[in-house]
């Protein structure tokens, strides 16, 4: 059996996470398998009518969410279930209309690739929350990423721009991937490494103008500094692996702010 599995981790964000639910039910496609892993949390997950729905739960680690142990998990179970399209949203994304129909179109007819999605990263929502049903006219991808038309896909994109905030790709491609490196734990870095991995396994990357998604507004800072021991133990995994440092935006950052320092040409917690 074939199908498409929509894969989402999440950690509180309960609204985001029914409103993610609520805007699928709204796809001009649905998928045929919904998989939530909640990590460290047990939330209300509502059914969508006519779609298989598992929900898997992870212990937190003591350095932090198991965000790719969790994709993983979820992507092993949609497999297990007979998925052969993989369609990764992060909770906090809203699809658009025809984001499920667009990335199943895209990998069955180029499956050996990781595909992403514009996304619009919306504003507060008002009083009585974001309409779901008109989405679209929000439509202002982030500028920072590719964000082809509607109809069109860019191939052979820069795996430096890749994000697991919304992506898809074929069963056969994943494991080719390997998925991510669970040594990853917290906030950082795993997403770089994950498209570096499909580099070196010979799985580019491409963007799909038609799977919009649509980030939901939430409180952040910037530089992340709650995630400041995250992101450094994430970026020395990552130098480590691969040769280089990721990140420098955020670390340059967090150097300024008297947070992180450069010692020996590493980056370690200043005062450490």
């Amino acid at each position: 059996m074939s199908g498409t599995a929509v894969v989402t981790i999440a950690h509180g964000r309960h609204g985001h996470l029914a409103r993610q639910r609520a805007s699928l039910a709204l796809g001009d496609v649905l998928p045929d398998l919904s998989v939530v892993v909640a990590m460290d949390d047990d939330p209300p997950v509502a059914a969508l009518r006519g779609v298989e729905t598992r929900v898997l739960h992870l212990p937190a680690e003591p350095q932090g969410l198991p965000l790719a142990r969790a994709r993983n998990r979820g992507v092993a179970e949609a497999v297990r279930l007979g998925a052969d399209v993989l369609v990764l949203l992060d909770v906090d994304l809203l699809a658009g209309p025809g984001l499920v129909a667009a990335y199943a179109d895209v990998v069955r007819c180029d499956p050996v690739a990781l595909w992403s999605g514009p996304v619009t990263y919306l504003p507060p929502p008002p009083a009585g929350g974001y309409d779901l049903g008109a989405l679209g006219a929000l439509d202002d991808p982030h500028p920072a990423r590719p964000a082809p038309a509607p109809g069109e896909v860019l191939r052979d994109a820069s795996p430096d721009l890749f994000w697991s905030l919304s992506f898809a790709t074929s069963a056969q491609a994943w494991e080719r991937v390997g998925g991510f490196c669970e040594d990853y734990v917290g906030y950082g870095g795993e997403d770089t490494d994950f498209a570096r991995l499909a580099v070196a396994g010979g799985v580019p990357l491409g963007w799909v103008g038609s799977a919009r998604g649509f980030h939901q507004h939430h409180p952040t800072q910037d530089p992340p500094r709650q995630h400041v021991d995250d992101v450094l133990r994430n970026a020395v995994l990552f130098h480590r692996r691969w040769g280089w440092w990721p990140m420098t935006g955020w670390l340059e950052a967090f150097e300024a702010e008297g947070l992180v320092a450069r010692q020996d040409g590493r980056w370690v917690r200043a005062g450490g």
